[in-house]
Order: structure tokens, then C-alpha cells, then sequence
């Protein structure tokens, strides 16, 4: 089998990461489901019974390896999007836990800080405990995978309304499902429950109000816009892939080669990837810089998640033109890949987020800058 291609956000020749390889190779040995993901990710971080695995060097956000990690998003994603959103909050959790200076458990990480519908748990210090250790109670809507994860960070508000996040061991006998509903057919093996919290201790992930405020909040956000960005990719190269063979088969004479409209969906797409792919460098560029402080770093993380979204669904529109109903109909990986795009972009919240950026600007918040 041929290594699975990997996504590049600058022009650049082969590049040796171990760690890019058997996650790509892991990816696409998932095929429908994400087993191979999350027992190599355990595995990696010693987490996994009778296994010799060397640990994975996962490059971290705003550690001076952004674009490498959002590079390995997006190809991981390119393979297969259900295994990247396995990756994404491991990632992500590492990150943030390295940021707050909390050594990371073993085990697959998830990152619980959904509040919708209201719903949180309620958090209140240990009776006597140090200032780190805190109990929760109450509801978390949204918990990915959370039959597979180790433990998550999750984040709870104080009494007082005060948010805080904390590190939890999901295997505490206080925690349990609320609800296992998971009907869609995009993300499938993407398991996403509720879960209740009965007087569960956290150990304390920075500060009161930490967690929305650090700069990394911003920069976890355009994570999953890369994302979105190698999902867009591996659907693009379903059409690159048909028109090649067309242009092949017409140069040793078996057939027509790819008439104007092809070509034209062809480039279309390119120069809407090629452009995205300089945007995520650009931002990776400054994150490790130091240039995306909470501020500036939000305008940004709004821009460019907007922005992917946008492209995601024109790329879509445009290979599906291209291509006819084949690829979805005799392609069960392309078939997949779309369902999962279509599920994965419904964390983008649209114009709610291009009002925040607008608001933003108008009111001088930050710094960003305009430039038109």
C-alpha cells in the first residue's frame, strides 16, 4: 500500500516525521472506524497493556511547532476525518496542559467545555483541599468519545458564575452517561454522549477564568479550522484524481481527456486551497512569534474558521459538480469523508462568530488591524 499523502501549508520536499507517518498510517488503516487512532495514541502514551510503543513527539500549540501540529491535523484529516477528530482534542488537551504547566495523564485526552442548552457542571473546592483541588457536579453536554478517553479537561462554573477548568479522570465512579443518542451518519464512530458529574474532584487547569482568556484558546480554534482545511483536501483530491486519469488516458490514447469545465473545477479549487493553506501558515507563523496574543488571537481564530467553513462548502459544491453522483455512490471513503465534513463544520458558528469579528473591530478591542 502506498504512504498516504500528506498536506503541506508552504512548498517544501520531504520531510522526516515519525510521528506524521504512523499517524497517517493509522488513519488509514480506520476505514469506518477509529480503533487503529485511538489504540495508537494510547499506546504512545503508555497507556496501553502489554505494549512496547515508543512515545509519539506531537508537536504542541505555540511550543514553536504550530504549523507542523496543524499540518498533521490536516493530513490526518486528508485520511480520514473521523480519526482526525479522535487526534484534534488529544492534541489539543496536551496543549492546553502544557500551557497551564499540568503534567498530562496517559491515555487517550478529551477537551469537555461545551455549555450548551446552559448546561455545566458546578464546581466548589474540596473541603480543606488545596486551592487545586475542586468537585463537580452537574451535566456536560457533548463529550466525544468519552467511552475511549482516559480523562479530559472539562471545564464547570463556580457558584458565583466564575469558569474554571479542570482535569478529571473520566473512570471515577462519578461520572456516568446521561445519554448515548448518536444518530448521524457523519462522524459515525465519533461516539458524543452527556455526562453527569457527581461530586467528581478536578484538579485545576489554571486559574479562574483561565481557560477563555489564554491565548491558546484562540489557537485551538484555528486547530480544528486545519482541520476542516484537510477534510476540504482529501474531497478536492477525489477531483484531482478523476482529472488526472481523464488527461493520462488521453495521452496514451484510451479516451478523452478532461474537457474545460474539469479543468476549470480543477483550478477553481486549487487556488481556493492554495490560498487557505498560506492563511494557516501565516497564523502558525505568528502564534509561535508571539504575535496572536488573547485578542488579536480571537480575531484571527474568527477570520480564518469563518473563512475555512466558507471554503469547505464551495469545495464540496465544486467536486460534487465536477465529479457526478459516482465518487458518492461507488467511493465509500469519499462518501464518508463528505458526511463527515458536512457534521464536523457545524462547529463553526457561522454569523454568530462574523458578528464577535465584527464587533471586534468596531469597538477597538484588539489591535488585529484592517487591511482594506
Amino acid at each position: 500500500m502506498a504512504q498516504p499523502e500528506p498536506v503541506r501549508l508552504v512548498p517544501g520536499g520531504a520531510v522526516d516525521r515519525p510521528a506524521e507517518q504512523a499517524l497517517l498510517a493509522a488513519a488509514a488503516a480506520c476505514g469506518g472506524d477509529v480503533d487503529a487512532m485511538v489504540e495508537l495514541l494510547r499506546a504512545a502514551s503508555g497507556a496501553a497493556s502489554g505494549e512496547d510503543a515508543a512515545p509519539l513527539d506531537l508537536p504542541l500549540t505555540g511550543a514553536g511547532r504550530t504549523r507542523e501540529q496543524w499540518e498533521l491535523l490536516a493530513s490526518v484529516a486528508a485520511q480520514d476525518l473521523s480519526a482526525a477528530r479522535v487526534l484534534e482534542p488529544h492534541l489539543d488537551a496536551l496543549s492546553i496542559l502544557s500551557q497551564a504547566g499540568v503534567p498530562a495523564p496517559a491515555g487517550l485526552l478529551g477537551v469537555y467545555a461545551s455549555e450548551s442548552g446552559g448546561r455545566t457542571p458546578a464546581l466548589r473546592p474540596v473541603p480543606d483541599g488545596p486551592d487545586t483541588a475542586w468537585l463537580l457536579d452537574g451535566e456536560k453536554p457533548w463529550c466525544s468519545l468519552a467511552d475511549r478517553c482516559a480523562a479530559a479537561v472539562v471545564t464547570g462554573r463556580e457558584a458565583d458564575g466564575t469558569r474554571r477548568a479542570v482535569l478529571v479522570d473520566l473512570s471515577h465512579p462519578g461520572v456516568a452517561e446521561t445519554d448515548s443518542a448518536w444518530p448521524a451518519l457523519g462522524l459515525a464512530p465519533i461516539r458524543t454522549v452527556g455526562l453527569a458529574f457527581d461530586a467528581v474532584p478536578g484538579s485545576a487547569v489554571g486559574g479562574a477564568e483561565w481557560y477563555l482568556r489564554r491565548p491558546g484558546f484562540a489557537w485551538g480554534g484555528i486547530g480544528v479550522a486545519a482541520v476542516w482545511f484537510g477534510g476540504a483536501v482529501g474531497i478536492a483530491r477525489t477531483l484531482r484524481n478523476a482529472t488526472a486519469a481523464r488527461a493520462a488516458a488521453e495521452a496514451e490514447g484510451r479516451g478523452p481527456g478532461p474537457d474545460q469545465i474539469g479543468q476549470a473545477a480543477l483550478g477553481r479549487v486549487d487556488r481556493l486551497l492554495h490560498a487557505m493553506a498560506a492563511l494557516l501558515a501565516r497564523a502558525a507563523d505568528d502564534v509561535d512569534a508571539g504575535r496572536l496574543d488573547h485578542g488579536r488571537g480571537m480575531v484571527e481564530a474568527d477570520r480564518i474558521r469563518g473563512t475555512v467553513a466558507q471554503l469547505c462548502t464551495e469545495v464540496m459544491d465544486v467536486v460534487g459538480q465536477a465529479t457526478g453522483p459516482g465518487p458518492l455512490t461507488g467511493s465509500a471513503a469519499h462518501a464518508r469523508a463528505v458526511a463527515d465534513l458536512q457534521v464536523y463544520l457545524r462547529q463553526h458558528h457561522g454569523h454568530r462568530d462574523d458578528a464577535r469579528l465584527g464587533a471586534a473591530l468596531l469597538t477597538g478591542e484588539t489591535d488585529g488591524g484592517w487591511t482594506w
